[in-house]
């Protein structure tokens, strides 16, 4: 039996992705769960399996490609067999056969070339209007008619292609609103992007004179050795006024950060910075790892952080919001799921830590650690990317002391931190040395003010320093 598997519904609000890199080919025999191919879309990389067991019988995308959910992916045989399948099948294959058939019987039995007979309803001289001449000069004129029969196929060929095109636009949502902001229609826009994906500069060169053609002047064979090396990595070498230049597609997860944070930085930033004394707090860390690794965890500042903030929310509940500025309303939400910035080789992806205030510091360390193993390893669903209140993003493991992270819209508030150092510290009359954790908090000034911001800081930081405060108050 054939199965023809279709891209299936990978979340919400996705509703295309990029085919990253096709796994099989035909004639290939897969397994079950077995990927076929890794697909990027605007919230994550991840690798489709297979429905079934059996032999691709044929693939239908092709790396670079930008499809859509339903769209037809690979055809598979499993080898059953079954009547059922034969008739999926037969529909498609026999198809082409039974329109041959009527046509051969127009001609009494004489078999003729299906295009010859179509030729015939091309209009015909008028001394050929009679049915004695069609009757008597039937090969005659279907081989005086080969050219507009060639004809009369490139437009019903390419057609449904100019349908598709317009229905299926690939272009971002900042591209699409330009687009209306000029009054360009951007259906008449040849994109020059992966999968004919539509960019700002398209727009621009359209706007300037029309739809960049993409033919260009003949390049000198250095250059043209250049590109042809370039385009292997996916970038092209050009050169601008000052020298050689290298252009490369951005990914789409690279592009969608872009988006994000470029609509994120509208909100009036303000960033508080602080440091914690995590002395005492390191020994505990130490002490009690190898007990969270065997659970399959790992004990690590961040997940330590994430208990610590979730009980500084519930204290603290503008931090926890969003602002709806259409309807003049603050959102409070009611529940806690905080979102920690993995570092992957596609970006910066976000996984979600639901519930974060519902469950321990143990539970927390191995959700965290197999969420980021998720992200780097492109099994990261689109569901456990979305749905967050807060976000931390730790830059200690690379160093640093402070810097001034972005907000994660429609969040109002993100912790950053940094790589901890020991430093003196004037206590009881003597300096003393010290394991300093800097911290920055950045927050949406429209909701959140600098006291109210200095006062989660200071709770977020005697937290870590009074690890009892988070049991006795949390």
């Amino acid at each position: 039996m054939s199965i023809e598997f279709n891209l299936p519904d990978l979340g919400e609000d996705i509703e295309t992705g990029d085919v990253i890199k096709v796994f099989v080919s035909p004639g290939d025999r897969v397994e079950k769960e077995q990927s076929l191919m890794e697909l990027e879309t605007d919230k994550a990389a991840l690798e489709i399996p297979s429905p079934a067991e059996g032999v691709i019988k044929s693939v239908h995308v092709k790396e670079g490609d930008t499809i859509k959910i339903g769209q037809l992916l690979v055809t598979i045989d499993d080898g059953t067999g079954s009547a059922h399948g034969e008739d999926k099948t037969g529909k498609t294959e026999t198809e082409p056969e039974e329109k041959k058939e009527p046509a051969k019987e127009i001609k009494s039995g004489k078999e003729k070339p299906l295009e010859k007979v179509e030729a015939k309803k091309e209009p015909a001289p008028p001394e050929a209007t009679s049915a004695a001449t069609e009757k008597e000069e039937p090969k005659k004129e279907a081989a005086q008619k080969p050219a507009p029969e060639k004809k009369t196929e490139h437009p019903k060929e390419s057609a449904p292609r100019e349908e598709i095109r317009h229905q299926i636009i690939p272009a971002s949502p900042t591209v699409r609103r330009q687009a209306r902001e000029l009054g360009i229609d951007i259906t008449k826009v040849m994109g020059t992007g992966p999968g004919g994906r539509i960019s700002e500069e398209d727009l621009r060169t359209y706007g300037e004179g029309g739809a960049r053609e993409k033919a260009a002047p003949a390049p000198s064979p250095a250059e043209q050795e250049t590109e042809e090396k370039a385009s292997v990595a996916g970038a092209v070498v050009s050169a601008d006024k000052y020298g050689e230049v290298e252009r490369v597609a951005m990914s789409k997860v690279r592009r969608l950060t872009a988006e994000r944070l470029s609509e994120s930085w509208k909100a009036p930033h303000v960033t508080q910075h602080d440091k914690a004394d995590i002395t005492e707090l390191e020994k505990l860390r130490k002490h009690y790892g190898k007990e969270v690794e065997s659970l399959g965890g790992k004990l690590t500042m961040t997940s330590i952080l994430l208990k610590a903030v979730s009980s500084a929310l519930k204290h603290h509940p503008q931090f926890n919001a969003s602002v709806d500025m259409e309807n003049g309303e603050i959102v409070y939400k009611k529940y806690y799921n905080i979102g920690v910035a993995v570092d992957t080789d596609r970006g910066l992806l976000v996984p979600v830590i639901k519930d974060a205030d519902r469950k321990n510091i143990e539970e927390l360390s191995i959700e965290l650690k197999v969420l980021s193993e998720k992200a780097r390893t492109k099994k990261i669903t689109a569901g456990e990317l979305q749905g967050g209140t807060f976000t931390i993003t730790n830059l200690g493991g690379i160093g640093g002391t402070y810097f001034t992270p972005v907000i994660n819209s429609p969040e109002v508030a993100i912790l950053g931190v940094s790589r901890s150092a020991v430093e003196p510290v004037y206590i009881d009359g003597e300096f003393q040395p010290r394991l300093m954790l800097p911290l920055s908090l950045s927050y949406d000034h429209r909701l959140i003010d600098g006291a109210d911001a200095a006062r989660f800081l200071r709770w977020v930081v005697e937290a870590l320093e009074e690890p009892f405060k988070l049991s006795l108050e949390g």
